[in-house]
């Protein structure tokens, strides 16, 4: 670059406020060719170069992984583009390692086929990538409500799971922002093996009574933090299975819904530890859960979940806004025979306010096996959302703990 675009020649500068405009002027000029020089070499993967037709009845499978193999094979900036329009795609794998960070930019819809269409569980399925973003304002249409009647999960532990609509699985150092997802067949999102996430300013909504939409499930990751979003649910609006340490949630709305979970654990041998989980400045509109963590009797190994807190949480009309249940049991029966092994300690559930739909605001169920040990209540105003006159109750059992503050319900610790 010429030197004189600094330079301040004589007379032309007489004080420092003229030099400082001056070199504002000009390191405004210096950002803008850096900027468009980065766009010079950016080369866009436009999805419709590649065959795909907008119009949602034709299957566009094929160009968006051709799309994404050219991309990631790219050895420049590269951006793979969804544009306008309605695109059916089926399920695919967009895998890496990629040449440079990968970014998936989806103005338009993706929908996805019928449930007979799928070979496999998951839909659109991101494996393998260091520096991955999706963007774009977007929405991602799992077309759910003629796949639900099929979900045959909720009468016993052994069934096939239908397909999760975005699933990342050994993906690092990602970010996912300002994306819809609607009506997914089972997971909306989930996150595997996966470390160093950033989910924002999402979309997620399913009806009510959709089964098993939760929107966003963790797995056997770290360094997940989930933020700045509304799901709407028939399950969980976030769940976090084993495995998992370091995982940050705030400001996301909740509802309809079962809540924000911490399992369920203990099910399966050789399950890894939850370590590190805070869920902060979150609201829950009639849900049937706040917040909660869930364990199965009879564990088959010991493994712990530790390290938690829910603070700054708003509950309207939520019938259990607070849950611990160490006998946790979806089906018509469990096995009951011994306690859950699941090793709770270390939970802080601090200013938490607003109107329980259920007598029993605060359930504290755990383990006689292991009992949960340095719980804390602070500051909690949870009324009963029923009867005039009626008051809202708390209930403990194998608990070890302290409570401060203000207490509505009067605490059980």
């Amino acid at each position: 670059m010429h030197s004189s675009w600094f330079e301040i020649l004589p007379g032309e500068a007489k004080d420092m406020g003229s030099r400082s405009i001056l070199c504002a002027v000009c390191v405004l000029f210096l950002f803008n060719w850096v900027t468009e020089a980065d766009a010079f070499d950016l080369k866009v993967f436009n999805v419709k170069n590649f065959g795909a037709i907008p119009g949602g009845k034709t299957d566009c499978s094929k160009a968006l992984m051709n799309a994404w193999k050219a991309a990631c094979e790219w050895e420049g900036t590269s951006r793979v583009f969804i544009p306008e329009g309605n695109f059916m795609v089926g399920s695919v794998v967009l895998k890496g390692p990629c040449k440079s960070p990968m970014v998936l930019q989806v103005k338009g819809m993706v929908k996805a086929p019928d449930l007979n269409k799928f070979t496999s569980d998951g839909w659109i399925d991101f494996q393998y990538i260091d520096g991955l973003m999706i963007t774009g304002g977007g929405k991602f249409d799992g077309q759910g409500a003629r796949a639900w009647p099929h979900n045959k999960c909720s009468n016993g532990q052994k069934c096939q799971p239908l397909p999760t609509s975005l699933r990342f699985s050994f993906v690092t150092n990602a970010t996912v922002r300002g994306i819809s997802s609607i009506d997914s067949k089972f997971f909306h999102m989930m996150i595997f093996a996966s470390k160093n996430v950033k989910l924002q300013a999402l979309k997620i909504s399913a009806p009510a009574d959709s089964p098993n939409t939760d929107g966003i499930h963790i797995a056997l990751s770290s360094d997940i933090r989930i933020s700045r979003s509304v799901i709407g649910t028939g399950d969980d609006c976030v769940s976090i299975g084993p495995g998992n340490s370091n995982i940050y949630i705030s400001n996301v709305f909740c509802g309809p819904g079962h809540g924000i979970s911490v399992g369920s654990l203990g099910r399966d041998p050789n399950e890894g530890d939850v370590v590190g989980l805070t869920v902060k400045n979150c609201t829950f509109t009639n849900t049937d859960n706040g917040i909660r963590i869930k364990t199965w009797p009879s564990s088959p190994a010991h493994s712990s979940a530790t390290n938690f807190t829910f603070e700054d949480l708003v509950m309207k009309n939520v019938r259990n806004p607070i849950v611990i249940d160490q006998q946790y049991c979806p089906y018509s029966s469990c096995d009951l025979k011994s306690p859950s092994r699941v090793k709770i300690s270390n939970v802080v559930f601090e200013n938490i306010r607003g109107s329980s739909a259920s007598k029993v605001a605060v359930n504290l169920l755990c383990s006689k096996g292991v009992p949960c040990q340095n719980v804390k209540l602070s500051d909690i105003d949870l009324d009963y959302f029923g009867r005039e006159g009626d008051s809202s109750v708390s209930t403990c059992s194998n608990v070890e703990g302290i409570s401060s503050g203000y207490q509505v319900p009067p605490s059980c610790i």
